[in-house]
């Protein structure tokens, strides 16, 4: 029976195998880091947003990321259609509900998403995370305003309402389907000095669900792999330029033995009642 990590691996050599397809309606900021992290990855991106050609895109694709870091209405729209019809199609969709409670309109947009149905994992911040679970204050803009700790308490029961996998992303990274959970321990520092590592991360986790049998373990794998890579490029980088760059070399030359070797991922046993 294989570990976690070598789950990842596995995930990892499935992906350069099959080469998701992974649709993104993204932050227009960071477009392009998001696509060039699929390509590092082993994954083939396509990034439409209209809504005359989401539907139809999505027919194509093996995986869906939803991202309101730069919403409009039209946009929101269209992440409504192509998360029903990712749902009808039965692929996985992932949702980025990048500063939500910072206003109101990004927080009516996040939870209509969410209430249209099909979003399989939602990846976010810890003040993120603790907004969708019901909580209110502490969000200025979209960086975390709250620990990773603060947004564990109660993600079990969120994510058994929700009926989507939860994943808070931060110095450690929690993840839950109300059934089980993980703790991830890759990553590095630098990571918070880019500007889209966390749209490129909801854009991986995507296509780990396009390859694999376990959701719940596959979005922590994507976490794992993800870090992984964080923590080769911080090795040589000198600061967050180079980071950026290093990453996605670092990403890009991954293998699944590294993976197997360096993904540092914990499933927590239940004991009593998590909630």
């Amino acid at each position: 029976m294989l570990n976690m990590a070598e789950r990842a691996a596995e995930n990892l050599n499935r992906i350069r195998q099959d080469r998701p397809l992974i649709h993104c309606i993204t932050n227009r900021v960071t477009v392009n880091f998001v696509a060039n992290g699929l390509l590092a990855l082993g994954a083939s991106p396509v990034m439409a947003h209209a809504m005359e050609e989401v539907g139809e895109m999505v027919d194509h694709a093996d995986g869906l990321v939803l991202n309101i870091g730069t919403p409009c209405p039209a946009t929101v729209d269209a992440m409504v259609r192509a998360g029903e019809r990712a749902a009808g199609r039965g692929i996985p969709a992932v949702f980025d509900p990048v500063g939500v409670g910072a206003t109101a309109f990004r927080t009516a947009s996040a939870h209509r998403i969410m209430a249209a149905g099909g979003v399989t994992a939602v990846r976010g911040n810890a003040s993120e995370i603790r907004m969708l679970q019901g909580a209110h204050g502490g969000i200025r803009g979209v960086d975390a305003a709250h620990s990773v700790a603060e947004a564990t308490g109660g993600l079990d029961a969120a994510a058994r309402r929700l009926k989507s996998i939860l994943c808070v992303t931060g110095p450690e990274d929690r993840v839950s389907d109300g059934r089980r959970r993980f703790q991830v321990l890759n990553g590095h520092p630098m990571m918070t000095k880019v500007t889209g590592m966390g749209c490129a991360a909801t854009a991986v986790m995507a296509a780990f669900l396009a390859v694999a049998d376990e959701p719940v373990a596959a979005a922590a794998a994507a976490l794992a792999v993800f870090g992984l890579a964080g923590e080769t490029a911080g090795e040589t980088a000198a600061g967050p330029g180079s980071f950026g760059i290093r990453f996605l070399d670092a990403l890009h030359g991954l293998e699944p033995a590294d993976a197997a070797a360096g993904c540092r991922i914990r499933e927590e046993k239940r004991e009593g009642s998590w909630d």
